[in-house]
C-alpha cells in the first residue's frame, strides 16, 4: 500500500536536508511469465548476499567469470579505502566477452550495429568474426603502434562496431582504454589523452548525426595539439574509416603520424594474439566525468572486480541470457555503455545492439522500427530519452509489433509521470522495470528491485542490489532513518567489486572526494568506518525503497527551505500538455532564490497561458506555496548536450541575466538566443557577475 502520511513540513528542514513532498506510488508486480524465465526468482538471494555473508558472498559473480588463476582473498583492506578485489587472481576481460563463447555461440550474433541511414541496412558480427576482428587489431596495437599491458590508448568514436573491437582489443593486451564520448570536442579528447599519458589516438573518419555525415577526424588536430600543449605527444593517429576505402573527412592525414586503419589491418590478416592474463587488480579502462569545469576526473576501473560486478549485474538485475536481443541506447563514451553495452553483455553472449545516430531521426518511430525489426526483448535508456521519445511522439509505440520483457531507466531520477508513460506505452504493460541508480565511479548498479522477486515502484530506484548496503546521512553524519520523510546523503556503507580504484594520478582527491567526509577514523582499516559518499540527495520509504532526488548541489534553497529540482520538474510533468521541465534558480531580494521554470509542450499543443498557470497550480497543489515559480516560461526546445541532457546551467544564466558560456558543444545550441529573446527580449541585457552558485547550477557530469 502507498505511504499516504502527509509530508513533515517544510520549515522543518535544515541545510543538511532537502525538503520532500513525494507521493509514495502504488506498486507494479512482475507478469508471471517475466518470473517464469527470469535469472534470479530466489528469494534467498538476499540472505547469501547478506551483510555476515559479506565480502565472500561477491564469489557468486566472480564464478560467472572464466580465469587463468583463482583469487586467494575475496578482499583485502589493507590499503583503506584503496580496497583490493580477488586478490591474487588472473583474468582476461577480452576472453571472456569473446574467446569463451566460440565452442557454443561462434555463429551467433555478438553486436548488431544499426547505422542512422535507414537505407543501410544492421550489420551483424557474429562471435566468430569477433573474435578474428578483435586479434587482428590487437596485433596492429602491439606491433604496429608499439604497445603493450598497461599503456594507455585514447578512443574517440562514435557508435559503431569499431569501437568494442578497438576496446577488447586492447583489453586483450592488458593496454588500458579511455574512450571519449564522440560528441565531446578534440580539445575535450586532447586533455584526456594528456592526463592519462596516451601516446596513440584512436579516431573515427566521420559518423551520421541527424542524417548528417560528420567529420570527426577535424577533432584529431585539436586533440593531438590540445595534447601537446599540456606536455604529451601523440606518436600515432589511427583512423578507422565510417566506409572503408573512401575517406569521409576533409581534415589531411598527417604523414609519419596518422593511418587508416583499413589499409594497416591487411598486413595482419588471419593474426591471432594470446589473451595477456592480467592480475585482477589491473586497470582495465579509465573513464573521465565530464564536468564543464576543472580538470578531468579519470576513474580507473581494475579488471577483476568490475568484470565480475557486470557481469553479476547483468545477468540478475538485467536478466541477460544468451538468447536475448538486448539493446542499451547509451553511448559506449559513457559508464554505462562499457558496462551494459560492452562488457556485461558479452560476457553473458548475448547479442548487444548498438545505434548509430539519434534516436527521434528520421521520425520518432525509429526506435520502436528498430526493436521490431531486430526482435529486440530487452531495452536500457534514460529518462532523458524516455522523455524525448515521449515529447515527440506519445503513441508511437502503439504503431510497432516489438515486446519488451524488460526495461531499465538510467542516469537520473525518473519521474512517476514518465515512469508509467514508459509503462504503459513502450512496455506495452508486459515489461518489467529496473529503474537503476549509480555512478560513473561505481562500475555498475548500486540500487535497484531484483525484477523477479521485487514490486515496482514509479519513481523509486528501490533497495540496494545484492551486496550493496546502503545510508543515507545527515551533515552531521547521523543515520536518516527509513519512513522519516526526511532527505540526506546517499552513502554506501561497504566497498563492492566494481567500485572504481582511484583517481588517476590523484590517490589525495579520491579520499577527500569519496571517503572524507563521513568517516571518523582515518586510520582505521575496518571496511565499516569507510562510507562511500555519493554526492546525491535520497529518501528512504518505510518499504526500503530509496528515491534518488539527484545532485546535492542541485537544490534551490528558497527562504530556508531546500527544494529539490527533480521534485519541482516532476510535479510539472504531471500537467498533461507538459513534455519536458527545467526548474533553475533565479535571485530574489527577499528570499535569496526562488525558482523559475522552462517547459516545452507536447507536440499538437500551442502555448497559452493556462497551461502556465496549471503549472503553477500544479506546484502549488503538490509542494506548497513555497514552490511558485517567480515565471514559467514554454520555449520550443530545452538547450542539450549531445547525450541529450538539458543543460540547466545555461537556462540559469538566461534567467539571471549571467553569460551563458560555451555552448558551441551542445546539440542545439541555436535554441540558446531563442530562449534568450524570449526571456529577456531582442536588446541583449547586462551581464551580471552573478553569485557563483548560479554560475554553476545544473553542471552535468
Amino acid at each position: 500500500m502507498p505511504d499516504t502520511r502527509p509530508a513533515p513540513a517544510a520549515a522543518a528542514t535544515t541545510e543538511s536536508q532537502i525538503a520532500v513532498h513525494w507521493r509514495e506510488e502504488e506498486y507494479f508486480k512482475p507478469s508471471p511469465k517475466f518470473v517464469a524465465q527470469a535469472n534470479l526468482t530466489d528469494p534467498a538471494v538476499n540472505e547469501r548476499f547478506a551483510e555476515k555473508n559479506f565480502p565472500e558472498c561477491f564469489n557468486e559473480y566472480a564464478e560467472m567469470l572464466t580465469w587463468y588463476e583463482r583469487w586467494q582473498k575475496t578482499l583485502d583492506t589493507s590499503d583503506p579505502p584503496f580496497w583490493k578485489w580477488f586478490v591474487g587472481g588472473k583474468i582476461n576481460a577480452s576472453f571472456n566477452c569473446v574467446d569463451r563463447h566460440l565452442a557454443k555461440y561462434k555463429n551467433k550474433a555478438a553486436i548488431i550495429t544499426v547505422p542512422e541511414p535507414e537505407d543501410e541496412d544492421p550489420v551483424a558480427v557474429t562471435y566468430q568474426e569477433l573474435f578474428v576482428r578483435v586479434n587482428e587489431f590487437a596485433a596492429l596495437l602491439r606491433d604496429f603502434a608499439g604497445l603493450k599491458a598497461g599503456d594507455r590508448v585514447t578512443i574517440h568514436m562514435p557508435m559503431l562496431a569499431e569501437l568494442p573491437i578497438t576496446m577488447l582489443a586492447c583489453a586483450r593486451l592488458g593496454v588500458i582504454h579511455s574512450v571519449v564520448f564522440g560528441g565531446f570536442s578534440g580539445e575535450a579528447c586532447g586533455l584526456r589523452a594528456a592526463d592519462s599519458g596516451s601516446r596513440v589516438l584512436v579516431y573515427m573518419d566521420g559518423y551520421y548525426r541527424s542524417g548528417k555525415l560528420i567529420d570527426h577526424k577535424a577533432s584529431a588536430e585539436i586533440a593531438v595539439a590540445t595534447a601537446e600543449k599540456e606536455g604529451q605527444k601523440i606518436d600515432k593517429v589511427l583512423v578507422w574509416r565510417r566506409y572503408p576505402g573512401k575517406y569521409a573527412s576533409a581534415a589531411p592525414m598527417v604523414k609519419g603520424r596518422d593511418v587508416f586503419v583499413d589499409d594497416v589491418l591487411k598486413d595482419y590478416c588471419g593474426a591471432r594474439v594470446d589473451p595477456v592474463p592480467m592480475d585482477a587488480e589491473a586497470p582495465l579502462f579509465l573513464m573521465y566525468t565530464s564536468g564543464t569545469t576543472g580538470k578531468p576526473k579519470g576513474c580507473q576501473h581494475r579488471t577483476g572486480g568490475y568484470m565480475a560486478y557486470v557481469t553479476g549485474t547483468s545477468k540478475y538485475i538485467q536478466d541477460i541470457h544468451p538468447e536475448d536481443t538486448y539493446w542499451c541506447m547509451a553511448d559506449i563514451g559513457w559508464i554505462t555503455g562499457h558496462s551494459y553495452i560492452v562488457y556485461g553483455p558479452l560476457a553473458l553472449a548475448a547479442t548487444s545492439v548498438i545505434y548509430e545516430g539519434v534516436p527521434s531521426y528520421p521520425d520518432a518511430g525509429r526506435v520502436w522500427r528498430i526493436a521490431q525489426r531486430l526482435d529486440v526483448n530487452i531495452f536500457h535508456t534514460s529518462p532523458t530519452a524516455i522523455r524525448m521519445l515521449r515529447k515527440a511522439g506519445p503513441d508511437e509505440p502503439k504503431k510497432y509489433h516489438y515486446h519488451f520483457k524488460h526495461m531499465t531507466t538510467v542516469g537520473e531520477p525518473i519521474e512517476p509521470e514518465v515512469w508509467k508513460w514508459y509503462y504503459h506505452e513502450v512496455g506495452k504493460d508486459e515489461a518489467v522495470i529496473v529503474d537503476t541508480w549509480w555512478q560513473t565511479e561505481n562500475g555498475g548498479f548500486l540500487c535497484s528491485t531484483k525484477p523477479a522477486i521485487d514490486p515496482m515502484k514509479p519513481g523509486s530506484a528501490g533497495p540496494g542490489v545484492p551486496g550493496i548496503y546502503p545510508i543515507i546521512y545527515d551533515e552531521k553524519g547521523e543515520e536518516v532513518k527509513a519512513g522519516s520523510g526526511k532527505a540526506g546523503n546517499i552513502c554506501i556503507r561497504n566497498p563492492w567489486p566494481g567500485i572504481f580504484q582511484t583517481i588517476w594520478g590523484d590517490r589525495d582527491r579520491f579520499v577527500r572526494q569519496y571517503y572524507a567526509k563521513y568517516n571518523k577514523d582515518p586510520k582505521s582499516k575496518d571496511w565499516r568506518d569507510w562510507p562511500y559518499f555519493a554526492a546525491d540527495g535520497a529518501v528512504l520509504a518505510s518499504d526500503g525503497y530509496f528515491r534518488i532526488l539527484g545532485r546535492v548541489d542541485d537544490v534551490i534553497n528558497v527562504a530556508g527551505h531546500r527544494l529539490g529540482t527533480k521534485e519541482l520538474e516532476s510535479a510539472c510533468l504531471t500537467v498533461p500538455e507538459v513534455a519536458e521541465a527545467a526548474v533553475v534558480p533565479v535571485v530574489d531580494e527577499i528570499k535569496g532564490r526562488v525558482p523559475e521554470i522552462y517547459i516545452a509542450l507536447k507536440p499538437g499543443y500551442a502555448p497559452t497561458k493556462e497551461i502556465t498557470d496549471r503549472v503553477i497550480a500544479t506546484l502549488e497543489t503538490m509542494i506548497g506555496k513555497i514552490a511558485r515559480p517567480k515565471r514559467v516560461h514554454i520555449v520550443p526546445d530545452m538547450p542539450k548536450t549531445r547525450s541529450g541532457k538539458i543543460m540547466r546551467r545555461v537556462l540559469a544564466a538566461i534567467s539571471n541575466t549571467l553569460d551563458t558560456g560555451d555552448i558551441t558543444t551542445l546539440a542545439n545550441p541555436d535554441i540558446v538566443e531563442q530562449i534568450r529573446v524570449a526571456v529577456q527580449g531582442k536588446e541583449k541585457l547586462k551581464t551580471q557577475e552573478g553569485p557563483e552558485d548560479l554560475k554553476q547550477f545544473g553542471t552535468v557530469d
